[in-house]
């Protein structure tokens, strides 16, 4: 019964995680595949570059929610003493997000549904990691340098805060992971050629 359960914890949080937001309101809005627009991330960044300053927001708003859903559903109604459910969710949601299986396994970057899984672990965490993004964005002007370095403070705030060990080793391997769905984008930075936010 365990292991069913985590299977299908880990099988749920991979299919909400793999809903994806950015490419559904592109084509409702426009009949545009995001995939085909800018980076082709069907992240709140690219889906920016096509609707705006409005969307953009209101899909890192969904996407944070689609990544906090299954780690809240996982955290209390199937707790457990290392925390191991949520974690596995939190996984498979960031996972799922950036290789959905209804898009072919192209997705965004999971920063959104990252900082979400964060929240739902623990929200003073989340919450920081939030605003960290939205000043090193602020003022650089660049979201993935905001996205990069938020999230690779979360294991440090998690530790910190004197959390599970597992939301810590969770937080260190979802930076590790995030950042190199942005590895293209650190190129671009080094060589000064990455877009800024307007």
């Amino acid at each position: 019964m365990y292991y069913t359960q985590l299977i299908l914890t880990a099988l749920i949080a991979y299919l909400i995680g793999s809903i994806p937001t950015g490419y559904l309101i592109v084509k409702a809005k426009t009949g545009q595949d995001i995939r085909t627009v800018g980076s082709g991330s069907t992240g709140a960044t690219n889906v920016k570059r096509v609707l705006g300053k409005k969307w953009f927001f209101t899909v890192m708003v969904l996407d944070a929610i689609k990544g906090a859903t299954p780690v809240f559903l996982a955290k209390y109604l199937l707790p457990d003493s290392y925390g191991l459910f949520a974690v596995i969710a939190s996984i498979c949601v960031i996972i799922g997000h950036s290789k959905p299986v209804f898009l072919q396994f192209k997705g965004g970057k999971s920063v959104a549904s990252g900082i979400g899984t964060i929240i739902a672990l623990n929200y003073i965490v989340g919450f920081g990691v939030a605003i960290i993004w939205a000043i090193i964005t602020y003022v650089t002007r660049y979201v993935s340098l905001g996205s990069i370095i938020a999230v690779s403070v979360a294991p440090i705030l998690m530790y910190y805060l004197k959390n599970p060990i597992c939301y810590i080793v969770y937080c260190a391997i979802a930076a590790i992971y995030i950042i190199y769905l942005h590895r293209q984008n650190i190129q671009r930075l080094i060589k000064g050629e990455e877009n800024k936010v307007r």
